[in-house]
């Protein structure tokens, strides 16, 4: 592994397989739908095989609901001063000089698998879920998706290298602050929706009086396509841009995936749905069934690493070269 050190100048599973009679669409866990005509390299969405192994619990590792933001606790409180410092510091001059900075992937030479094993050095603090290492979020994630859907073999890669990207807190990545990495993503370059978790902080970042970016659509238009927003720069886009750039071979629902799973204004909220194009109303569908299995799987069940790395590793060795710029 070839580290090169530069530090930057900072300023579901388908549940049940019922569809709608008067849409002839596939309804997914929690009111989520799923056209019949949904496919992926040939597989249409109700082929997909599941065993129904995966039961999403009611509460997290903290005796908290999910997400819940207004819960009570010292995790709680720090959650929420990131989340304070996030959209304060989050503008789009400050994205775009990031893309910029990490598109040049010239800090780190390594294998897929290594980088999963720096995540041992990483915890989220944006997180109100868990406080375990990232690298236990990653297979507990890959292997309930491999339990319900094992012939989705992308998939599961999809999920064990999904949140790669929080390398970016470590030192020889330039070890950016919590804020410039994890957390709920947004656009940028447009008015900050009231959807976004704990909006009020959002008053004190320098874009919202800016008259050029403080409209619902701001510098964008309407179906304009979330390949062409700004969107709060982090882990996704980070990992999309290492996936993308070394060539990887995963199907382009997979890069969605990366790219926007933390954008959960959009796919769990529902807002900013007018910058979407058709492509990403097709890969959203996708996303949607994915993120039951990264939320919920989070736990303080162990996986045994040894155990599932060579199936991991055929993965990888399917999907990737064999070492990737960072």
């Amino acid at each position: 592994m070839t580290i090169l050190i530069e530090q930057p100048q900072l300023e579901s599973q388908v549940e049940d397989q019922k569809f709608s009679s008067e849409t002839n669409e596939l309804v997914l866990d929690g009111g989520f739908v799923m056209p019949k005509t949904v496919s992926n390299n040939g597989l249409v969405a109700e082929e997909l095989v599941s065993s129904n192994e995966f039961m999403a619990p009611e509460i997290n590792s903290f005796g908290h609901s999910f997400r819940d933001y207004d819960a009570e606790s010292e995790r709680q409180k720090s959650v929420e001063e990131f989340y304070r410092l996030q959209h304060i510091n989050q503008t789009y001059d400050f994205v775009k000089r990031m893309r910029e900075e990490y598109g040049k992937l010239n800090r780190v030479e390594m294998s897929i698998w290594e980088c999963c094993e720096l995540l041992n050095e990483v915890v989220d603090e944006s997180d109100p879920d868990l406080d375990e290492p990232q690298i236990m979020h990653l297979l507990q994630s890959a292997e309930a998706i491999r339990k319900d859907y094992p012939d989705e073999d992308w998939l599961h890669l999809t999920a064990l290298i999904h949140d790669l990207g929080k390398v970016l807190l470590l030192p020889s990545f330039g070890g950016l602050p919590q804020w410039a990495v994890v957390g709920d993503t947004f656009p940028l370059g447009c008015a900050f929706d009231e959807g976004n978790v704990h909006h009020k902080y959002f008053k004190e970042n320098p874009d919202y009086n800016n008259p050029a970016y403080n409209t619902k659509y701001g510098i964008y238009s309407e179906g304009c396509g979330l390949d062409n927003v700004m969107i709060s720069w982090g882990h996704d886009d980070y990992m999309y841009l290492v996936a993308k750039e070394n060539r990887t071979t995963l199907p382009p629902a997979a890069l969605f995936i990366i790219r926007y799973h933390s954008f959960y204004p959009f796919h769990t909220v529902g807002t900013y749905k007018h910058l979407m194009n058709e492509e990403d109303a097709k890969n959203l569908k996708w996303l949607k069934v994915f993120n039951k299995y990264d939320l919920y799987s989070k736990s303080k069940e162990k996986i045994d690493v040894e155990k599932v790395k060579p199936y991991y590793l055929s993965l990888i060795d399917k999907y990737f070269p064999a070492k990737l710029r960072w």
